[in-house]
């Protein structure tokens, strides 16, 4: 069996060759494993290989299908997990150099949502240092050193999820958990040419998972493609008594029961203008594919301070998240030189101040429900440039191009979205479409995005590593 036929399988077809005996859970973590320990390593994008206690759980997964218990696809299938997200037995770092020894006495709730469905631990995944909530202006800010991306080893992966980034789209491991207050999920799912899905806002649990910002954090699966992704969430998702903040309603993936075409789509060209070439050219040749199977209507984002506002509650939430991290004076000890300093300003907000941002958000939410009501979905490019050079920081290479509004508005009103590939710009770095829906609706975020890979091959395009 060649080393791209397992590499980069999807889950249905990994759970195939597991039930037919071409290969077994066991097999899995061996090779997964190697892969991490060689590729994933050069790419920074491992904190920890989980090997004893992925062996365990293979090898219990192997005698529950001989046995006739068959948990489902995810059975015996490794996967990666950010290293914000606790698991028993090893260090949860947070991404951060001072933390490198944190451990904690239960698993996080996805953690164990996934071991329920039999998937099997392999790895904790490297991260920008505390999700980047100190406010890093530059690749270089993790313990485990810049994330590079396996398309081009001179460029980031892109943050915060950048392992889980990085792992997936080097086939380093069949899927991976990563975690979105501001385009955590979204920006290394493009970077790196993989479907990220960042679910809506309660729609799975956050138990066991470090807080950066309460009201906007959101944790969510990294896979080969969009039916990858949706085959996590399905088995992550759900109410949790151990986090109010879930939604009480179950959520069932159902791709059997969708459409695949006649859907209605926004199209929002909201600074299209200032992007890369690429990315624009990218995004019309999707609109061209994305024509054959929806009405497509161009529209606006309701006239908001997104970022103003995301910025004003993300970095008062992480001052108090995290406040005593920051009393302990730790951050000293972070690699970044501006997050040394980052978490001392979010301690300075005016209650005045972030109330008044909440207030706005309200009225921004109403909006937003208002014109995602109409469309299954709104369509756009899911960032405005390729990855940054790893010698370069954010602002030279970005500069206003850096954050498109749909990012923060997105995560401002909970609503879900996927990134999926959409083609290759500048030093053959891949683009990204993002597709975003009403508060609620990934099965219909979905269903465009698998829609839009039945008709593409960009998704299963992979880089020679």
């Amino acid at each position: 069996m060649s080393d791209d036929r397992l590499a980069f399988a999807s889950i249905r077809d990994l759970a195939r060759m597991i039930r037919t005996g071409e290969t077994s859970p066991t097999a899995l973590v061996d090779y997964f494993a190697q892969r991490l320990d060689t590729i994933g390593r050069n790419l920074n994008a491992v904190v920890t290989i989980t090997y004893d206690r992925a062996m365990r759980e293979a090898r219990a997964a192997e005698a529950e299908l001989k046995a006739g218990y068959d948990r489902g696809l995810l059975h015996g299938i490794p996967y990666g997990a950010k290293d914000l997200l606790a698991a028993v037995g090893y260090p949860t770092t947070w991404g951060a150099a001072p933390l490198r020894d944190q451990v904690f006495s239960e698993d996080a709730t996805v953690i164990e949502r996934l071991r329920d469905a039999g998937a099997v631990l392999v790895a904790k995944l490297a991260m920008v240092e505390l999700a980047g909530g100190m406010g890093y202006n530059q690749p270089n800010a993790s313990l485990t050193g810049p994330g590079i991306n396996p398309w081009n080893l001179n460029a980031w992966s892109g943050g915060s999820s950048s392992g889980s980034g990085s792992a997936v789209g080097a086939g380093a491991v069949p899927f991976a958990l990563g975690s979105e207050t501001w385009g955590s999920i979204l920006t290394p799912s493009s970077y790196c040419g993989v479907s990220g899905l960042r679910p809506t806002y309660g729609r799975v649990s956050r138990h066991g998972a470090m807080a950066l910002s309460w009201t906007l954090d959101k944790i969510g699966p990294l896979g080969h493609s969009a039916d990858d992704c949706g085959i996590v969430l399905g088995a992550i998702a759900g109410p949790d008594p151990r986090d109010p903040t879930t939604l009480p309603t179950l959520y069932r993936y159902a791709p059997d029961t969708d459409r695949s075409a006649g859907f209605r789509l926004g199209v929002l060209r909201d600074g299209l203008q200032d992007m890369q070439p690429e990315v624009r050219a990218s995004f019309a040749d999707s609109l061209v594919v994305l024509g054959e199977i929806a009405t497509l209507e161009d529209v606006a984002l309701p006239v908001f301070p997104y970022g103003e506002v995301a910025r004003i509650i993300l970095s008062a939430e992480a001052a108090t998240a995290l406040a005593a991290l920051i009393e302990s004076g730790k951050l000293a000890g972070l690699t970044a030189p501006e997050d040394r300093i980052g978490g001392y300003a979010g301690t300075l907000i005016p209650a005045v101040d972030y109330l008044r941002a909440q207030q706005i958000r309200r009225h921004l939410d109403r909006a937003l429900d208002t014109l995602f009501a109409r469309y299954d979905a709104i369509v756009c490019p899911t960032t405005a440039v390729v990855a940054s050079p790893l010698d370069m920081r954010f602002d030279d290479y970005a500069g206003k191009m850096r954050r498109l509004s749909i990012g923060a508005a997105g995560n401002l009103a909970g609503l879900p979205a996927i990134s999926v590939p959409n083609g290759f710009g500048e030093r053959g770095l891949p683009t990204g479409l993002q597709i975003v829906g009403r508060a609620g609706a990934e099965d219909a975020v979905l269903a465009v995005a698998r829609a839009y890979q039945s008709r593409t091959d960009w998704h299963t395009r992979h880089p020679a590593l």
